[in-house]
């Protein structure tokens, strides 16, 4: 009797001290999966907890690739040799035959099994083996396996904490699938991102065939290659943001970084804080580090707009970080080395603010080294029509909608000087859009924006450029009336009588259609 007791004492001993091992085991696996996103690392960590607090030897957990079969992600071989990695198929060996019935595989020596292979060459062939699939949400995902270091009257708790650990797994496998997924999707949407920014500014896309935008065009692309600085030029609207990111985007730069800094919009202090960065603490309002242009597009390019407009102060500072490529932070001590290229661009004439002392002549050179000037549309009337189309296209697909310019609207736009340049023309487009009920943009609904009354350069027969642009054939049937008397006026100087003969009229026919017509006269 005495015997008997003693024999359910101990028992009852090593139970409690299993399930002691098994808790501390549990309380180990949490801690790894908790902190690690390294799916692989994190399960080898947990297999290793399981070998030296559960006496859960040479485990193994395999997991469900693309094709179908198992991938063996995780070994735990002890003392023993690491074993390579390699591929169970569906019903192959024991650990194939758990994910081919989807359910738990006890055997209590593993030699006896026909199925045991022992691919890994790890395990004791007169222990117990047990296999325990891995769901996630229902769905059979993989399976983890090891062998308990002996035979003993547990083997169906070892086996029910083994689905335990299976259950935490399977929430650590869901969770690093859905963060590689989640990485998947963003680097996809990048990629497609970058495509489309670098379609928006290939070379193709930059509208103009004047003689001096393809000279433009031509420095753009040799300049693109390199990584030296380059100062673009030109008024206000000329598109000379537009030009630093063909730049940027057509460069080996281009899946860095592009940032872009208007320094006529801030203030000098705040305009130091932005590029440079600061320090905690660094003045009132310092409240966390911060990190500046400079730094934020290392590697990549940095665009400063309206260079001209900062002080001379901060000229002395700006020349530093072009020249040495180094910085200091507001309120900091540590110098910071910066791999930025720098574009600059200014309407400013750089020279006089040299020559009055406005302008470092040391800055001017550091950003002078490769000068873009950009004409203005006046000098390239030649590109209206191409940019009008262009931009019409644009504005329909902003709206939703189809939009097409008449030759009598692209006839009227050129006929100004457009001092906002392409920026006007734009606003001046999307005006007449605005106004237009319909889908086609003609002389009257341009006129309604009131282009027409601030026309500063009337076409004329002695005018090569504006003629060959404007000239209509005025027997075509295609167009109509009022077009086609428009460009008879506009041909003939807005002289009546030339225009009438050209429409062989009368005097008295043609003033009949400008009245009927509501044609407004301009004054030559």
């Amino acid at each position: 009797m005495d015997s008997k007791n003693d024999q359910d004492v101990t028992l009852l001993n090593n139970r409690a001290n299993l399930i002691e091992s098994e808790l501390e085991a549990l309380f180990q696996v949490g801690k790894v999966l908790s902190r690690s996103l390294n799916l692989d690392e994190t399960l080898e960590e947990v297999l290793k907890h399981l070998h030296h607090y559960a006496g859960m030897h040479y485990g193994v957990v395999t997991l469900r690739t693309d094709d179908g079969e198992l991938s063996v992600n995780a070994v735990y071989a002890g003392d023993k040799q690491q074993p390579p990695k390699f591929r169970y198929r569906i019903g192959e060996g024991i650990i194939g035959s758990v994910m081919q019935l989807n359910k738990t595989i006890v055997v209590e020596r593993a030699g006896d099994d026909p199925r045991f292979l022992d691919r890994l060459g790890l395990y004791e062939r007169h222990l117990p083996f047990i296999g325990i699939p891995i769901h996630i949400n229902q769905e059979l995902v993989g399976v983890l396996a090891a062998q308990p270091c002996k035979n003993d009257r547990f083997l169906h708790e070892r086996t029910r904490f083994m689905e335990m650990v299976a259950q935490l797994i399977a929430q650590s496998v869901r969770f690093s699938n859905e963060i590689a997924k989640e990485r998947r999707d963003l680097t996809d949407e990048r990629d497609r991102l970058r495509q489309t920014v670098r379609g928006q500014y290939s070379f193709d896309n930059i509208v103009g065939h004047s003689p001096t935008m393809q000279r433009v065009f031509e420095m753009v692309r040799q300049v693109a290659k390199w990584n030296t600085t380059v100062l673009i030029r030109g008024e206000s609207g000329t598109g000379k943001e537009l030009i630093a990111n063909a730049i940027h985007y057509n460069s080996p730069r281009h899946t860095a970084a592009f940032i872009k800094v208007n320094c006529a919009a801030l203030p000098e202090n705040l305009l130091e804080s932005e590029l440079f960065g600061h320090e905690k603490g660094a003045f009132s309002g310092a409240i966390n580090q911060h990190k500046g242009r400079f730094e934020r597009a290392d590697g990549g390019t940095l665009f400063l707009d309206e260079i001209g407009e900062i002080s001379p102060t901060f000229q002395a500072k700006l020349l530093r970080v072009l020249q040495e490529g180094e910085l200091e932070r507001i309120g900091g001590t540590r110098t910071i080395k910066v791999d930025v290229r720098v574009i600059a661009a200014t309407n400013v004439n750089l020279e006089d603010a040299v020559e009055n002392n406005e302008f470092r002549e040391d800055l001017y050179y550091r950003l002078n080294v490769m000068p873009i000037r950009l004409p203005p549309l006046r000098e390239r009337i030649e590109d209206i029509p191409e940019l009008a189309h262009f931009l019409i296209t644009k504005i329909a697909k902003m709206q939703a909608r189809k939009l097409e310019l008449t030759d009598s609207a692209i006839r009227l736009l050129i006929r100004h000087d457009w001092p906002g340049n392409v920026r006007e023309l734009e606003n001046c487009l999307e005006r007449a859009a605005i106004m237009c009920e319909g889908e086609l943009i003609d002389r009257s609904i341009i006129s309604m924006t009131g282009l027409e009354e601030k026309l500063t350069m009337p076409t004329t027969n002695n005018d090569s450029n504006n003629n060959a642009l404007t000239k209509v054939d005025l027997n075509d049937e295609s167009i109509d009336e009022r077009e086609r008397v428009i460009a008879a006026l506009e041909q003939a100087g807005w002289v009546q009588a030339k225009a009438a003969r050209l429409l062989n009229m009368t005097p008295r026919q043609i003033a009949y259609r400008i009245q009927t017509l509501n044609i407004k006269l301009r004054n030559i």
